[in-house]
């Protein structure tokens, strides 16, 4: 669907450019509030606004809280609050929808707009489609005796808290384990080390001290090299590094090794598999590696695959009733605890299989297979002939026949830059550097 303001993560770009600016984000405040009075039925809606921690937050705050009063809506504040605790809250307070301020995992100068459901899923398109027309129109506020009120929410760190604590079995511990954690300087740095405290482990936090523009420098999911050294040096028994919106995960295990999203879902399917759980397969995306699709069908799991994105995946765990999803980035969806995906809630799921099956992080990540994966980014002039370009077809086709059931190959274009992404994934490194370069070799010849 094209789409003229909304990407598939909301609204999104740098701060002071159109149309992350004060103006713009009114209007989408006070559109999107128009739609919502059209579907209150016979309610006010209410509508619930948090953010992370950039200094941006709270200039964008201020314009969608001006934006939906106009239009009628009642906003209730909620402050600093990781992505899903905000999509768990706006289902918890009956709210009509949610929105996040934050740019996930980017620096502090970019920032973007990201609307939830009354049940803490996305928009459907429908809905964001009808935002967008009504953009277009001329803004209008309704009568003073009808402008909305906002308020501020107190208690929503506590609720989350408590609400993430039980996604974990009843009389769970974490008594006896050294943690630490990484916030990012984001908006998990209260409540993820308050849970973890909570349910009795040892608790050490790094990137907890937001200033504004600290988020996501140097730390966090993206940058895990901190976190690494830390749980090492503290003799831990394992890290958790979430992003600036703590919706994305990556975990090390006490030796200082990496477990990405691939990783996590291995671990999540084997706790499943080895308890004899009802998990009849896990959602991945084009770019989950080969050795998770292959551990898990060796657990008797089907395993498919979705376009990069947790919409993607989130759709398709809900088609095959699947609990159990995400992207090797750090998206995870544990369906059966939370809508969305929550960086602290599934590592809980992580910290829950681990300490079941009585085996450390390392031991339990065993099993899986990685095949070794190389990404080429070809700078292109004529990224829209791709799909009509035989050469390259040809090309790809004759990769894919050369490599059988050892490899694969995907081509996609970048959402926000003029590149083709040319990834091949194989045995060995050898094969994947063969076929990667020369492919790279042909999309550029062909399109630049």
């Amino acid at each position: 669907m094209s789409r003229k303001y909304f990407g598939t993560d909301g609204v999104r770009g740098r701060v002071g450019e159109f149309p992350i600016n004060p103006e713009f984000v009114m209007k989408l405040g006070w559109a999107a509030g128009k739609v919502f009075m059209q579907q209150r039925g016979d309610r006010r809606p209410l509508i619930l606004i948090g953010k992370d921690t950039r200094s941006s937050g709270y200039m964008f705050e201020s314009a969608l809280e001006s934006g939906l009063i106009a239009a009628g809506v009642d906003v209730g504040l909620l402050g600093p609050m990781p992505t899903p605790a905000i999509a768990y809250l706006t289902e918890t307070f009956n709210a009509m929808a949610g929105i996040v301020i934050s740019a996930s995992h980017n620096p502090h100068y970019d920032n973007g707009i990201k609307f939830f459901s009354s049940v803490g899923q996305k928009l459907p398109d429908e809905v964001e489609s009808a935002i967008e027309a009504m953009i277009d129109e001329e803004m209008r506020v309704v009568d003073s005796a009808d402008l909305g009120r906002a308020s501020h929410v107190t208690d929503a760190g506590g609720r989350y808290v408590e609400f993430a604590k039980f996604t974990a079995p009843r009389n769970f511990s974490l008594q006896g384990m050294k943690i630490v954690v990484d916030c990012a300087h984001g908006a998990a740095y209260q409540v993820a080390p308050k849970v973890l405290l909570e349910l009795g482990a040892e608790v050490i936090s790094i990137g907890n001290k937001p200033d504004g523009r600290n988020i996501n420098e140097g730390v966090g999911s993206t940058y895990p090299s901190e976190i690494r050294a830390k749980v090492v040096a503290e003799g831990a028994d394992l890290g958790i590094a979430l992003d600036g919106d703590a919706d994305r995960l990556i975990m090390v295990d006490h030796n200082g090794e990496l477990l990405d999203g691939d990783d996590i879902l291995y671990v999540l399917a084997r706790y499943n598999y080895e308890r004899g759980l009802v998990c009849d397969g896990v959602v991945g995306t084009l770019m989950s590696n080969m050795g998770l699709e292959i551990a898990v069908k060796k657990m008797g799991m089907g395993f498919v695959r979705t376009q990069v994105g947790d919409r993607y995946v989130i759709e398709a765990m809900k088609t095959n009733n699947w609990p159990i999803g995400g992207e090797s980035s750090g998206h995870i969806i544990c369906s059966n605890v939370q809508s969305t995906g929550d960086g602290l809630v599934a590592s809980l799921q992580v910290l829950v299989a681990i300490r079941s099956l009585e085996m450390s992080l390392a031991d339990a990540k065993v099993g899986m297979t990685r095949y070794p994966q190389r990404m080429i980014n070809v700078s292109v002039g004529r990224i829209s002939a791709l799909d009509s370009t035989k050469s390259i077809w040809n090309a790809v086709e004759a990769s894919e026949q050369a490599l059988g059931d050892r490899g694969r190959v995907l081509l996609r274009p970048s959402g926000t830059e003029p590149l083709i992404r040319v990834m091949v994934e194989a045995e060995t490194q050898e094969l994947v550097d063969e076929h990667v370069e020369g492919l790279a070799d042909i999309v550029r010849a062909s399109l630049s």
